[in-house]
């Protein structure tokens, strides 16, 4: 997280004061900032031959719009930070970790695995996501590097991912930019409607953000972590089995119908 943007994390952090602690400016989305980090990270080592233990890929940014109110944009904007930010950060620091035997976490999301109405842009980088993690975990299975995916539920709540300012920016900008026969076909009332949609989810979801700092623990400590760690509500769970292990007209008749 840049120092700059990072706001009460970043000093909240630093005002523990402790010597197993050090918090430096990262921007996923560039090369040379991630390469800079590496070699921070190498430098402060006791033994870089040794390598480095743990890498948790947490960037991550979200907007909602369907298909043809998204700009395109907008879905590169959203995958230059979720999907290309994780395989950047990923691939730089695999040395380190490859000669520790160390551990990758990567944060997806339930809708990593599941689509939903309005959030291409974000579904697509987290299914991405997915898919870049398993492959890396068995690229690094004979290697001894552990590749761990956590799929949060919905903790919009607790992450202030969305407020209904942002929401109400987002709609303004989203619908000037709109091709003119898009705004003519849907109308502003449809289009209205969904934004009201979308602001009943600001305060949704759980406040509570233990269960996955514990996915990630686990993760980065247990002797045998788990491939997928889902840290969710039983509703979403339970929606997510149907989802994935049921014939799409099934699920399709619960979940749109």
């Amino acid at each position: 997280m840049p120092e700059d943007k990072g706001h009460d994390g970043v000093k909240e952090l630093d005002s523990l004061n402790s010597d197993r602690l050090r918090t430096v400016q990262l921007n996923v989305c560039s090369s040379e900032e991630v390469e800079k980090v590496v070699e921070i990270v190498r430098s402060s080592l006791k033994d870089p031959e040794k390598g480095m233990w743990g890498l948790v890929n947490n960037a991550g940014i979200s907007t909602f719009g369907e298909v043809e109110f998204t700009s395109m944009e907008t879905y590169k904007e959203v995958a230059e930070v979720n999907l290309w930010g994780t395989v950047r950060t990923t691939k730089s620091f695999l040395p380190l970790i490859r000669r520790a035997k160390g551990r990758v976490v990567n944060i997806s999301s339930m809708l990593g695995r599941m689509a939903n109405p309005a959030r291409s842009p974000y579904c697509i980088t987290k299914f991405g996501v997915e898919a870049f993690s398993d492959c890396l975990r068995y690229e690094m299975h004979s290697l001894g590097v552990k590749v761990s995916v956590v799929e949060p539920g919905n903790f919009i709540a607790a992450t202030s991912l969305y407020s209904p300012e942002s929401i109400q920016a987002i709609a303004k900008k989203m619908w000037d930019e709109l091709p003119e026969v898009v705004r003519k076909d849907y109308g502003k009332k449809y289009f209205d409607e969904k934004i009201a949609k979308m602001e009943t989810y600001c305060s949704s979801g759980s406040t509570d953000t233990s269960p996955v700092i514990d996915a990630v623990t686990h993760a980065l400590t247990a002797t045998t972590p788990y491939t997928r760690y889902h840290p969710m509500d039983y509703y979403w769970w339970l929606r997510m089995q149907i989802i994935t292990h049921l014939p799409g007209a099934i699920s399709d008749m619960i979940y749109i119908g």
